[in-house]
C-alpha cells in the first residue's frame, strides 16, 4: 500500500534531462488537509486555505514540485485531472479540486525546461496504490543536501518514504531533501552532506558571505540561497482530527526534520509539511505529531539511502 494506506495514491513524473521532476499524493473523498511551515523561505500553494485559519477542511490533492516557483504550474494539471476524475468540492454543479503544493529549487540554468501542467498530470496518471518509487525520480530528481560550504560540495538528496504505527494507527511521509544542510543519523553521525575539508567555512558558524563557492555549478552568477533549499513532504493518517489538530500535528512533526538534518529550519531553506488525514481511526493529536516525526525523519534518511 502507498504510505501504509488503502485508497491512497502516489505518483511522480521525471525529467532527467531537465533534472527535475514532480511528485503528487492523491487522498480518498473527504480527507481533512493540513499544512504547517518552518523554512525561512518557502513556495507554496493553497498554505492559507489548509493553514489553521482556513476555513476549509477537505484537501483532493498534494503536489510536491520541482523548479521552484516554476514548477507550481504543474498544480494546474492535478487541479484539471482531480477535476474530470470528480475529485473536489461540489460548489453550484461545478466540481472544485483544493490542491496544495509545494517546491523545491532545483533549477539547473535559465534554459532548463520547466515542468507544466502536464506533468501534473501525467503523475497523477502514474499514481496508484502501491509503495512509491524513491531516490533520484519525481521531485527528487534534482534535490541536493549538504551546502554549507557552498553548492561545490553539495551530493544528491533524493525522495525518500516511510511509515510508522501504533495499533491501528498509520503514519506515513513522503520527503523531498534538498536541503541547505547534511542528514544525520540517529546517533549524530552524518549520512551524507557536505564533502568539503574541515577547515573549510560552514554556515551558520560563518556567514554565507564569507563562504566561497555559493554559485550554481558552472556559474559565475551568485545564486538566490534564500531560494536554494528546502525539504518538503506529505504525511498521511488514518486518523480523524479537527483542523487545528492537523495543523499543530504537522507542525510538530518538523522535528523530524530537525532530527535528521543539520542545521534545520535555516533562514535559506523553505520547509513545509503537508497533512492529510482520511478520518477513520479516533486518536490523540499527540501521537500523530509522534509518529509523524518520527516517519519524517525515516523517510529523510531513506531518500539519501536509495
Amino acid at each position: 500500500m502507498a504510505l501504509g494506506l488503502p485508497s491512497l495514491l502516489v505518483g511522480s513524473w521525471t525529467d532527467d534531462d531537465a533534472g527535475t521532476g514532480v511528485t503528487v499524493v492523491l487522498p480518498p473523498a473527504g480527507t481533512l488537509g493540513a499544512i504547517a511551515v518552518r523554512g525561512g523561505a518557502p513556495g507554496t500553494r493553497e498554505a492559507a486555505a489548509l493553514g489553521p485559519t482556513g476555513a476549509g477542511t477537505e484537501c483532493h490533492g498534494i503536489v510536491l514540485c520541482g523548479n521552484s516557483v516554476f514548477g507550481l504550474a504543474a498544480a494546474d494539471g492535478v487541479v484539471r485531472w482531480c477535476a474530470e476524475q470528480g475529485r473536489g468540492l461540489n460548489i453550484r454543479d461545478n466540481i472544485v479540486p483544493v490542491v496544495g503544493a509545494a517546491v523545491v529549487y532545483d533549477i539547473a540554468s535559465p534554459q532548463s525546461t520547466r515542468p507544466t501542467a502536464e506533468a501534473g498530470w501525467a503523475a497523477c496518471e502514474a499514481a496508484s496504490v502501491d509503495e512509491p518509487a524513491t531516490g533520484r525520480i519525481g521531485v527528487g530528481r534534482g534535490c541536493t543536501i549538504g551546502k554549507t560550504a557552498g553548492r561545490d560540495h553539495s551530493v544528491p538528496g533524493g525522495l525518500g518514504a516511510a511509515v510508522e504505527r501504533s495499533g491501528d494507527v498509520i503514519v506515513g511521509a513522503v520527503m523531498a531533501v534538498n536541503a541547505l544542510g547534511d542528514v544525520i543519523g540517529h546517533d549524530g553521525s552524518v549520512l551524507a552532506g557536505c564533502t568539503a575539508p574541515s577547515s573549510a567555512e560552514r554556515y551558520p558558524d560563518a556567514a554565507i558571505e564569507a563562504i566561497p563557492g555559493f554559485t550554481g555549478r558552472g556559474s559565475e552568477e551568485p545564486e538566490q540561497l534564500e531560494r536554494s533549499n528546502t525539504t518538503i513532504g506529505c504525511l498521511v493518517t488514518n486518523a480523524r482530527l479537527t483542523k487545528p489538530e492537523a495543523c499543530r500535528a504537522a507542525d510538530l512533526a518538523h522535528t523530524g526534520i530537525a532530527r535528521a538534518i543539520e542545521p534545520p529550519h535555516t533562514n535559506f531553506d523553505g520547509d513545509a509539511l503537508f497533512l492529510l488525514a482520511t478520518g477513520e481511526v479516533e486518536t490523540r493529536a499527540d501521537l500523530i505529531a509522534m509518529l509523524g516525526a518520527r516517519a519524517v525523519a525515516s523517510a529523510i534518511r531513506a531518500a539519501i539511502a536509495t
